[in-house]
């Protein structure tokens, strides 16, 4: 066997244990405190409760076992549980926690009841058994009316809030898998809606601009032969055509990002110069833009500086970009102006700018210049989709400047800002199309956070907070309530079952009986509960009542018959 291979089994024990297990460490060590601390408590009260070791050990064990087993076997823990807790008052801690687990994990609601119903019954019966065999001073009915309330607040309130919990997170999971599953549909109907789009636009431009720049390179075309016209205007004319066969190209490029790899439609007409590959524009390009300006007549000038370095592609696209716009807006705001282009190579960045002077006085009038208003924004949004910046502002002189700085590497892959009307090259259409594709069965991804909202509102935090207090209210309201229940029944316990010395001294034998109860308390009392089976005899026919001094540990005898106080006695409480 190779070395690698064989197991290790120097490690410690505990390692190999938790390596093993599905619970995370933190877990594991919280379930062992939680034991040792529930099995501790048990054999505590039962030490102080019963005073033997043995059965000390045996509730401690019982108790650890079963803290250890309740999430696997809820219902039967929380049964032994109840059982235990109405017998071994230490049990009493371990029962909560088996409800709470026994809430959240007995799934079906019918088998909930029952098990409950069965603890609750269980709980009862032997707390009032071992009240009768320890010979309580509570009578049976009441000691079953305080267990019952006790298995209540203490039992089925936390199983209650922990079913309300695991319901809400279960209600939580299937609405977040649902709100997923219909932004995922969502987004292949808004992809497909796209992609329709997207085609329509590709097939209006092509047959509207398609038309006439192919109008525009056959009429130039036949007019570059014509031997009528001047070697100038023939290559005026040239120059014509060849820009509207770059336009071409550049329109059948951008309907193809359109299009996405669609066919065209069958029939679609064609130029033979389709065939020919698009050129790549970058900032190696700009001479070609300079070149062309020159052979229409403008007077444009090329500085380049610093040590060339290589651009991201988006970058170099943009750069030629910057300066194909600043030339442009030249020859249609300023014809005539001198213009100057320059390509500066920065430690960190490359600057591409295009200054144009005033118009010439004396020039010619030109035709108000056609714009849409949108190259200068369409500029921006590609400088910043790159990294960089774009600043435009008059010359002191009355001219023109357009400035771009471009990053090297770096900036690229940044979200579109919202209403933004360009893309770069690497953030085209086709390129979130193609990611997309690949990584989600062909929908347009949703950039945003469609799910924000919905995990404002449903916030898990917030609403385990909610419902923590709410079971936090209920607890405090009905431990309250029992234990104002719980003074008032002993307050008028002590009342009906006390007097004062004085009150014993008044007394006199012979006095008639309706003026001595006139001085004592009315009714029974648990206090005196058993006071007749000790101190002296009771008189031969005659009815007793007995009274307590709570300071002295004294009882107060008095024996009426035939209506009148026959004896009365004082001896030592030894209940």
């Amino acid at each position: 066997m190779d070395a690698t291979q064989t197991p290790r089994t120097d490690r410690p024990l505990w390692s190999r244990l938790t390596a093993a297990s599905p619970w995370p460490r933190r877990r594991i060590v919280g379930e062992v405190v939680l034991t040792l601390v529930l099995a501790g408590l048990a054999a505590l009260v039962d030490v102080v409760d019963d005073g033997t070791g043995v059965r000390a050990g045996a509730v401690a064990l019982g108790v650890a076992v079963l803290s250890l087993v309740r999430r696997s076997l809820p219902a039967t823990v929380l049964l032994i549980s109840s059982a235990l807790g109405g017998a071994v008052a230490g049990a009493t801690p371990l029962l909560i926690y088996a409800s709470w687990s026994a809430g959240s994990r007995i799934m079906r609601p019918g088998r909930a009841l029952a098990a409950y119903a069965a603890g609750f019954a269980l709980n009862v019966a032997l707390t009032t058994h071992d009240a009768a065999d320890r010979e309580s001073r509570l009578p049976l009915l009441m000691t079953a009316v305080l267990a019952a309330g006790s298995f209540l607040a203490l039992v089925v309130v936390p199983g209650l809030a922990s079913r309300y919990r695991a319901q809400r997170h279960a209600l939580l999971d299937a609405l977040r898998r649902h709100n997923a599953q219909l932004v995922r549909e969502q987004a292949m109907v808004a992809g497909q809606a796209r992609l329709l789009e997207r085609q329509r636009i590709a097939q209006d431009m092509h047959d509207s601009l398609g038309h006439q720049l192919a109008l525009i390179a056959v009429h130039t075309g036949a007019l570059e032969v014509d031997p009528d016209l001047s070697d100038r205007q023939r290559e005026g004319v040239g120059i014509l055509r060849e820009a509207s066969r770059t336009a071409m190209r550049e329109l059948r490029e951008a309907v193809g990002i359109l299009r996405d790899g669609v066919a065209a439609p069958a029939g679609q007409g064609t130029d033979p110069s389709d065939a020919e590959a698009p050129t790549a524009r970058g900032a190696a390009t700009v001479d070609g833009l300079v070149e062309a300006s020159r052979a229409a007549g403008a007077a444009v000038e090329l500085h380049r500086s610093g040590a060339v370095r290589p651009l991201a592609p988006a970058a170099d696209h943009a750069a030629y970009r910057i300066a194909q716009e600043g030339l442009t807006n030249a020859h249609k705001h300023a014809p005539g102006a001198p213009i100057s282009v320059a390509l500066r190579y920065e430690p960190d960045s490359l600057v591409v700018e295009v200054a144009n002077g005033p118009v010439p006085s004396g020039a010619p009038a030109s035709p108000p210049a056609v714009s849409g208003g949108q190259g200068l924004a369409g500029l921006r949004e590609r400088a910043r989709l790159v990294g960089g910046m774009v600043h435009t502002a008059p010359t002191p002189d009355g001219g023109f400047r357009l400035a771009g700085v471009l990053p090297y590497s770096g900036g690229e892959a940044r979200p579109h800002r919202e209403g933004a009307t360009s893309v770069a090259q690497d953030e085209d259409f086709r390129g979130q199309w193609e990611q997309d594709a690949a990584g989600d069965g062909g929908a347009v991804k949703d950039r945003s956070d469609p799910q924000r909202e919905f995990a404002a509102i449903m916030s898990s935090k917030k609403k385990v907070a909610l419902g923590c207090a709410v079971t936090a209210a209920v607890l405090i309201v009905g431990v309250v309530a029992l234990g104002a229940w719980g003074l008032k029944a002993l307050w008028d316990e002590v009342e009906s079952g006390t007097i004062s010395a004085s009150t014993y001294k008044s007394a006199k034998i012979g006095d008639a009986e309706a003026d001595v109860k006139a001085k004592l308390p009315g009714g029974s009392s648990l206090l005196t509960d058993g006071q007749d089976r000790q101190g002296p005899p009771l008189p031969e026919g005659a009815a007793c009542r007995h009274y307590l001094d709570v300071d002295d540990d004294i009882v107060y005898r008095f024996c009426f018959r035939d209506g009148k106080l026959v004896a009365k006695a004082t001896y030592k409480d030894e209940l």
